[in-house]
């Protein structure tokens, strides 16, 4: 699992370097960063996926998203006794990202492109990427290096060439992964791509999810939750039933769930409560109780990602469903590394309940998003490669 995540210049985040565990709960007041932080994370993820550079273009750019304020923050500007103010850049304009993992850490810079004529003088390069053994870079440890369009790979006591001409827009992931030049870039990869994201369960109307969908065995929900009916028939045959029971009696006491096929391989949800006549569809559920139904089966999955990352679950939910989603979680970090961003109260003090929780308040200072509490001996060893 991931062991800390270190964010540099990436719109609020100046400097942030985070302890990591099995149950990770961000939360902190409005307007503290907790977005950033989870957008971060998300562009962490790109980098396996082939699309960090265009998620950042999507944002509006380098430019739009760099930090905003002056390189460093001095401790006379910290006690109000000069403004802040800019200040001449020392050091190259650098968006950072990284991660120290159980085996390999990573880390990636993007930079702005060199002047030319291109149309695309806009999108942002990747200047360097590493990998490295061991949760903190050192020259010794580091493994495989990107410096602008050449990646290269340590063997023995010296360097192989890996690639010389890189395009500046794609990741050394995209690039390189033979398993006898650099079977760490290849597990590095897939450990990425096992991360699962889920922040846009749709239950709106005309949301698929409420309508009769074709089902084919889905151990991964979809992250807009449109297989929700395959996916909880797949925790039936082929994951926990007895925990997804106890999930849905959990939060709706007497209730309980069918999945009745239809012709043409279509799957349906029954869902029965205590003191109705008949099971009510997909279509007549509250948005609460969908959203509901969505996390159960995000959570339950049969196959569980290296990461998962839930942003405001408790969204549409009642504040008495809190307490048993919080448990849901709870379970699910015993299989995943899990990570939740909230500021529900109730969710937050049921999550501490875990001995495992790692709690981490975040707060805006001059502008700056920092942990509450957090002194510089306190962060967790971290070194950005030159």
């Amino acid at each position: 699992m991931l062991k800390t995540l270190a964010v540099a210049n990436y719109r609020s985040i100046n400097k942030l370097v985070i302890p990591l565990g099995r149950l990770n709960l961000i939360t902190g007041p409005n307007g503290s960063g907790k977005s950033n932080l989870y957008r971060a994370l998300r562009l962490l993820a790109e980098t396996a996926q082939g699309g960090v550079v265009n998620a950042l273009a999507r944002e509006g750019g380098l430019d739009s998203t760099f930090w905003a304020g002056p390189e460093n923050i001095t401790r006379r500007m910290r006690n109000g006794e000069v403004p802040i103010e800019a200040t001449v850049r020392q050091g190259v304009k650098r968006l950072r990202l990284g991660f120290a993992g159980e085996d390999f850490s990573y880390s990636i810079a993007l930079g702005l492109p060199e002047k030319t004529l291109s149309c695309f003088s806009l999108d942002p390069e990747i200047k360097k990427e590493c990998i490295w053994s061991g949760p903190f870079y050192r020259p010794a440890s580091l493994l495989v290096d990107r410096d602008g369009p050449m990646i290269r790979a340590r063997e023995g006591r010296g360097w192989e060439v890996l690639a010389q001409h890189t395009p500046n827009f794609d990741s050394l992931f995209d690039q390189v992964g033979s398993f006898r030049t650099s079977p760490e870039v290849l597990q590095l990869r897939e450990f990425i791509r096992r991360w699962r994201f889920y922040d846009h369960f749709r239950s709106d109307t005309d949301a698929p999810v409420r309508q009769p969908q074709l089902g084919t065995r889905t151990p991964v929900l979809h992250h807009d939750g449109r297989d929700l009916a395959a996916a909880l028939q797949t925790i039936r045959e082929i994951g926990d039933p007895e925990a997804l029971q106890t999930a849905i009696g959990d939060a709706f006491p007497g209730a309980r769930l069918n999945i009745a096929p239809l012709q043409g391989g279509r799957f349906a949800i029954e869902f029965y409560q205590e003191g109705l006549l008949r099971p009510l569809s997909a279509a007549e559920l509250s948005d609460g109780t969908l959203r509901y139904l969505l996390l159960v089966a995000a959570l339950l999955t049969p196959r569980p990602p290296s990461l998962m990352v839930l942003n405001e679950p408790e969204t549409s939910l009642h504040p008495d469903l809190l307490p048993a989603l919080a448990r849901l979680i709870i379970r699910a970090s015993e299989q995943c590394q899990v990570w939740v961003v909230s500021h529900a109260r109730r969710l937050i003090s049921a999550l501490q309940q875990d001995e495992g929780c790692n709690c981490i308040v975040l707060e805006k200072t001059l502008g700056q998003t920092g942990i509450v509490g957090q002194r510089m001996l306190d962060e967790p060893a971290w070194y950005w490669p030159d």
